[in-house]
């Protein structure tokens, strides 16, 4: 089952309401969206890389980054509750029109966790060429804390596991390693990303893990800043950067 060509969608609407502008705004001297594209083109596994996006100005700074912004996204997929799926969808039915090709699979690279390098796109391509079951790959990493040992909930006025049975775990190094998904990649194929109903969850996904310091995810201004600062003082390290 090949996944070959890749089409890699940037998704990046206008009218952001946690932090106006951010997928153009500057993060360590290239615009946020800059910084999926960027790793984008450093990757020979993408066939094709495109920008959805309902903004004019966002569609011009992903220009003069380097993608192409091959249609407008329909207003009615760039609402503040629109569901990723559906953009994606659009974007590959649009994409397979447009280009007279039939896609294997969609790589989604969201701009708000640019902290994905080419050898994590190049892994998640190796891992679902590798596994004809799988539906998909998604990035995942070690939190700094484990709710195993950590998280509680209120029960009758006292305090509780927040998963039951974790009280039998008498040390932190005996708890199960517990990963969360950090929106930094996700890799698909063409045929489930057509078909699936509800929740792309419903698949089969393999976890492709990065580290937490990597894991950046940027909705509001003191995320931002401090995803600037880690970048700029070397504590996140990108090869476009490095190569500038």
């Amino acid at each position: 089952m090949t996944i070959e060509p890749i089409l890699c969608v940037i998704p990046a609407r206008g009218g952001s309401k946690g932090l106006p502008g951010k997928n153009i705004r500057p993060l360590a001297g290239v615009p946020l969206i800059g910084h999926s594209i960027r790793c984008a083109m450093m990757c020979p596994e993408i066939s094709r890389t495109i920008v959805s996006t309902d903004s004019g100005e966002i569609a011009a700074v992903a220009r003069a980054s380097g993608a192409d912004v091959p249609f407008m996204r329909p207003a009615e997929l760039a609402q503040d509750r629109t569901p990723m799926l559906p953009v994606l969808q659009h974007a590959l039915r649009e994409m397979e029109r447009l280009d007279g090709t039939r896609y294997g699979s969609v790589l989604l690279l969201d701009p708000t966790s640019p902290g994905r390098v080419p050898s994590d796109v190049a892994e998640c391509v190796r891992r679902l060429k590798g596994d004809p079951a799988a539906d998909g790959v998604v990035g995942v990493s070690r939190p700094g804390f484990n709710p195993y040992w950590h998280c509680i909930v209120e029960r009758d006025g006292y305090m509780a596991p927040l998963i039951p049975g974790a009280d039998r775990f008498g040390r932190r190094q005996d708890v199960p390693f517990v990963y969360r998904i950090n929106a930094s990649i996700y890799l698909w194929r063409r045929d489930f990303l057509l078909e699936v109903q509800g929740s792309w969850m419903n698949g089969r996904h393999l976890m492709h893990e990065i580290p937490e310091a990597r894991a950046i995810h940027i909705d509001d201004l003191d995320e931002f800043e401090r995803a600037d600062l880690m970048i700029r003082h070397g504590l996140v390290k990108f090869p476009w950067l490095e190569a500038r």
